[in-house]
């Protein structure tokens, strides 16, 4: 399993500096852009770039099944699946806002245990393998010791959902008890908590496309990633709960606490 690993990271790796190159490109050159059916926008970018990271990937691990942001699934049910989300953030990108980036995830019988996650604008790139750690650019990285609200950094993302939620008002309740409250979004946010520079991340309405590969790095960073009721991420997952393990901890505790009946969790 180790050698398909090293092999997987490494057409990762590349899919992922492909797909940077398309995306830049048209970045500078400007796209046209196309309203889905769900109402979400796409553009060549995003699919010109999917198509050159499935190449990849296919020519490393044919063994594997592909899901993908714009052209769907291609067995789903096989003992190994890459995910991969060619440019999520793409109302950022064609609103000329640069939180977007690659996510490229290789899940193994059902759970995640490898990311790349490329921010192709800042030229900045991590990455991680279940059991060997969590790298920015091939420097490792760890989560704050972070361990009270009070000192907490808060970033939230895509809450839309969460404010018809009982967990609403517990999310104003540590955001009063915190340090400090952001909106970082996207990669962004992922990206900073895996490097110490936040502490908690609360997000919903996304897919597991978006976070799959950013799971595996917060998680090899030494931090906690699930849901919002604590479960483990899966195909199905709809919300993220991400952050040190004193903050997560403390954070799904409130958010327990508050609840009298429906959730927005996987």
């Amino acid at each position: 399993m180790s050698d398909i690993l090293d092999k997987a990271l490494g057409a990762a790796r590349e899919a992922a500096g492909a797909a940077a190159e398309i995306i830049l490109h048209y970045w500078r050159t400007g796209v046209d852009v196309v309203v889905k059916g769900d109402d979400t926008p796409v553009t060549v970018a995003d699919r010109e770039a999917e198509m050159a990271i499935r190449g990849i990937l296919a020519a490393a691990l044919p063994e594997a099944g592909i899901y993908g942001e714009e052209y769907g699934a291609d067995d789903v049910s096989r003992e190994w699946l890459w995910l991969v989300d060619p440019l999520d953030g793409t109302k950022s990108f064609v609103r000329r806002t640069p939180f977007f980036s690659t996510q490229i995830a290789l899940m193994h019988r059902g759970e995640l245990v490898l990311g790349v996650s490329s921010a192709p604008l800042y030229d900045e790139r991590m990455w991680a393998v279940r059991g060997r750690g969590a790298f920015l650019d091939g420097q490792r990285v760890q989560v704050a010791p972070t361990v009270a609200m009070r000192d907490a950094s808060i970033s939230t993302g895509n809450v839309k959902s969460l404010t018809a939620d009982a967990r609403w008002d517990a999310l104003g309740a540590m955001i009063r008890d915190s340090n400090r409250i952001r909106g970082y979004g996207d990669f962004c946010h992922y990206h900073l908590l895996a490097r110490g520079g936040l502490d908690l991340v609360i997000e919903s309405d996304l897919n597991i496309l978006d976070v799959a590969a950013l799971a595996v790095i917060v998680r090899e960073a030494g931090g906690v990633f699930t849901d919002l009721d604590g479960n483990a991420p899966d195909l199905r997952t709809r919300s993220v709960l991400a952050g040190t393990p004193a903050m997560h901890a403390q954070a799904l505790e409130r958010f327990r606490a508050s609840l009298g009946g429906a959730t927005i969790g996987g």
